[in-house]
């Protein structure tokens, strides 16, 4: 470069760095009244107490995740006649921030034919709402007192009537032979409907579960229905609401499933329309994507399982602040931590594969009656992973068992050749030269003793396939003298200062022995009772779920106090200078966990006790009763939670705060 262009090139850089930058912009904040999420409202099963308003939230309209943990948004026993809806419709009205809902007013366990009228509720923030019944035998004592269904209310702006519309399904035991839509105005404060039921339509067949939306882009009225007899959603098209209505050819779902429930949304962008229908016969919602409301495009099926089973609702979109008030008044916890109902919780982790993992009972069933053990897995002790049923007592897995597969525990011990040569009848079972074996402990029903009974078998996974023994390893011959109760709650503990292993088990009693070297079987000689002495139901009465753990020279003892499906379970402890006692129970601190109503928190107890690898680190995992069945089948009812174990400078356990969040994750390495 010559030096003459050396200059104009400096003078040039010069002038450029003379030359100020550009202000940054400052962000403007989000707009709050931005379209950004959709509102589903649903109730979840046939159950009385699933008849319920619950919400659930998703962003793109197919996706959704319930509010609440899942549970009811508004008690139906406050709003219903019946003290159970069904259906909930949603609206925003004209002015665009009133709401206004209606549900069916019935009781399903009563009949398909035993609800007479609907609830009517509005309110203008989502949370709160007013409400009123219509109950149409005593409303309309002339006209329409042998009413037997009033079915699937909703509602729609009339703009040349300037008022709302409430359209339902009717059924009446002397005039109509099959359901038909008919349809009332609401009065100015929704608290009623004016006159009397008018026909709007019907398909020459029971016609129900109708929704009407209106398409700008052909300015018609689009009625969306169900027809019994042609077992499908159809549709019908109106210029205006009252007017007669033209039926279209062609089914709208997009399935052969049986359906019923249809909802349809505009979509937030304004150009398309989301089609929802529940496929009730086979538990689950399927969405559909349409452009036009004439081709209808499937999109997904929702999975719903758990506290997520949600039937015949409707969605509608609402604002960022919409969003972000519902999810401030009705927040999701982490707990419990496992989906479905589950309890006895064994935690484990594994050196093999450095996770954590959880057997437990299946919960849900009348009788405790579950019969197989599901294992589930986690990198941080809050995401669990379903890693399938490990173990069914109840077939060709389990010989000697039937049924009522209840308590487990589990060891990982590494693999030696003397451990492999006690094993001879399993070891074919195992992978060439296994590291390590895990022993599953857990109790069944016996049908040639009638009893419960304690079983073991063996994996060189924690996920399984796990093998059983053949036989029992303690049976109900195996009680300490003087003992009454059943051989259940079984626990595994290896003594890290002899390297011994111990079994604990007892329903009434707590019996403790050392197993022999092949770990499916103990030394009876050293079976001992080590049922804590004293006590009451308020106290420390032992009633079973024992475990045992150690820590810096102290052998901790818990277990669990008063019956399983009572709000007073809870969890309490002592401690021994060995294995096997005896116990030691301190009157002044012998609580480890209890119940916090106030937080909506019951039967907290069954418990087992995880150690951080390398760390003086300490959780519990529990199970506590759901609060929706503390008045109802509470024992078979029971999910799993984690929290934090901490100790005082004494050794003591400081009694646990059960939470609704749970501890923060492990931060995964």
């Amino acid at each position: 470069m010559n030096k003459k262009l050396k200059q104009v090139m400096a003078l040039l850089l010069a002038s450029s760095a003379a030359i100020p930058a550009a202000a940054e912009q400052p962000m403007s904040p989000p707009d709050p009244n931005e379209m950004v999420a959709y509102l589903f409202t649903y109730f979840n099963s046939n159950a009385p107490e699933d008849e319920q308003i619950c919400y659930a939230l998703s962003d793109d309209g197919y996706n959704f995740t319930p509010l609440n943990d899942g549970a009811p948004v508004i008690s139906s026993d406050t709003i219903a006649l019946t003290q159970c809806v069904r259906d909930p419709h949603i609206l925003r009205c004209q002015d665009g921030k009133t709401f206004y809902m209606v549900a069916t007013d019935m009781r399903s366990s009563l009949g398909w034919s035993s609800n007479r009228g609907m609830v009517l509720l509005k309110s203008t923030d989502l949370i709160h709402w007013q409400h009123a019944t219509v109950n149409f035998p005593t409303r309309y004592t002339k006209t329409w007192k042998n009413v037997i269904r009033v079915w699937a209310p909703e509602t729609i702006y009339d703009h040349q009537a300037k008022k709302y519309m409430v359209f339902y399904s009717l059924r009446t035991s002397d005039r109509d032979s099959y359901d038909k839509i008919y349809y009332q105005y609401a009065n100015a404060d929704f608290t009623d409907l004016e006159g009397e039921p008018q026909w709007l339509f019907d398909a020459g067949n029971a016609t129900i579960d109708g929704d009407i939306v209106f398409n700008e882009a052909d300015q018609l009225y689009h009625l969306f229905y169900k027809q019994e007899s042609g077992r499908g959603i159809y549709q019908a098209v109106a210029r205006q609401l009252t007017d007669r209505w033209q039926m279209l050819e062609g089914n709208v779902e997009q399935t052969k499933e049986a359906v019923e429930g249809v909802g349809v949304c505009k979509a937030i962008d304004g150009q398309s329309w989301i089609i929802m229908y529940d496929c009730y016969g086979n538990g689950h919602y399927q969405f559909c994507r349409s452009n036009d409301l004439k081709m209808f495009q499937f999109v997904q099926n929702t999975e719903t399982k758990g506290k997520f089973t949600p039937r015949h609702g409707t969605i509608i979109p609402i604002t960022r602040a919409e969003k972000q008030r519902l999810e401030l008044a009705f927040p999701n916890h982490r707990q419990p931590i496992l989906p479905d109902y589950h309890a006895d919780p064994e935690v484990l982790y594994s050196d093999k594969t450095g996770k954590y993992y959880i057997y437990s009972t299946t919960d849900g069933t009348p009788g405790w009656g579950g019969h197989d053990f599901s294992v589930f897995s986690s990198t941080n002790l809050i995401d669990w992973t379903d890693e399938g049923k490990m173990l069914d007592v109840k077939g060709d897995q389990v010989r000697w068992a039937t049924g009522n597969a209840w308590a487990p525990c589990i060891i990982e011990v590494k693999a030696s050749r003397t451990l492999l040569s006690h094993l001879s009848s399993l070891t074919s079972h195992f992978s060439p030269n296994p590291s390590h074996l895990y022993f599953f402990y857990y109790s069944a029903h016996n049908p040639q003793s009638n009893r419960k009974e304690i079983g073991v078998a063996v994996s060189d996974s924690p996920t399984g396939p796990f093998f059983d023994s053949g036989a029992p390893i303690i049976t109900d011959a195996d009680r300490p003298e003087g003992t009454r109760g059943q051989a259940i709650d079984v626990d595994v503990f290896r003594d890290p200062k002899s390297g011994k292993y111990y079994l604990y088990w007892g329903n009434g009693f707590m019996a403790g022995a050392e197993l022999n070297d092949d770990l499916l079987s103990v030394k009876k000689e050293t079976i001992v009772n080590l049922t804590p002495q004293g006590g009451n139901l308020q106290t420390w009465a032992f009633r079973e779920g024992a475990y045992v753990f150690y820590r810096k020279g102290t052998y901790y003892f818990l277990w669990s106090v008063d019956d399983t499906g009572s709000p007073n379970y809870h969890v309490c402890y002592g401690t021994a200078k060995s294995p096997l006692g005896p116990i030691t129970i301190d009157p002044e601190n012998y609580r480890v966990i209890e119940q916090r109503p106030d937080d909506g928190i019951y039967g907290t107890a069954h418990n087992s006790i995880l150690q951080l690898p390398k760390k003086d680190e300490w959780y519990i995992v529990y199970h506590r009763i759901n609060k929706n069945f503390i008045h109802r089948d509470p024992g078979i009812h029971r999910e799993v939670c984690i929290d934090r174990l901490t100790f005082d400078k004494k050794g003591r356990i400081i009694p646990v705060t059960p939470t609704l969040d749970g501890p923060s994750p492990l931060v995964v390495k």
